[in-house]
C-alpha cells in the first residue's frame, strides 16, 4: 500500500514517487514535503501502476528497474490511457535508447540517478509543477 506523507487537501499538489530504493524514496519524500507537496511512495511496480492509474497525481517520478512490473510497462499503461500527468523518469539506465523509449512513452524528463543531484531533481519537479 502506498505511504502518503500528509492528508490530502485541495491546496497540496500530489506527487507519486515509484522507487524501490527506500533511502532515496524517503529523501525525495522529505525534500518534496518541505515544499508543501503531498508525496505518496510506491515501492514496487505493481503498487506504482495501481496508484498511477488511480489518478489524482500532479506528477509521477518513476524508476524503471522495479520489483514486479518494470517502469517501461508502467509508462506503456499510463500512455495507453492518454494520461496528461507529467512523468519524470529517474533511473540508473543511462543508455540513449532507454531515454528515447521513455520519452516516446510520455516521459517529460529523464534523469540518470548517478548523474543527477537530489537538489536538481527537486528543482526540476518544482519547475514542472509551476
Amino acid at each position: 500500500m502506498p505511504i502518503s506523507s500528509k492528508p490530502k487537501t485541495k491546496k497540496n499538489r500530489r506527487i507519486l514517487v515509484v522507487e524501490d530504493e527506500r533511502p532515496l524514496a524517503h529523501a525525495l519524500k522529505l525534500k518534496l514535503s518541505n515544499h508543501g507537496l503531498d508525496v505518496t511512495i510506491a515501492s514496487d511496480g505493481n503498487e506504482g501502476l495501481k496508484a498511477a492509474l488511480s489518478g489524482g497525481y500532479d506528477l509521477i517520478l518513476l524508476d524503471l528497474i522495479l520489483p514486479g512490473i518494470d517502469g517501461f510497462a508502467i509508462l506503456e499503461q499510463i500512455h495507453s490511457k492518454k494520461s496528461k500527468t507529467p512523468i519524470v523518469v529517474l533511473s540508473n539506465l543511462g543508455q540513449p535508447e532507454d531515454q528515447q523509449r521513455a520519452k516516446e512513452l510520455g516521459a517529460v524528463q529523464y534523469c540518470v540517478k548517478a548523474n543527477t543531484p537530489l537538489s536538481v531533481i527537486i528543482d526540476l519537479i518544482l519547475s514542472i509543477l509551476r
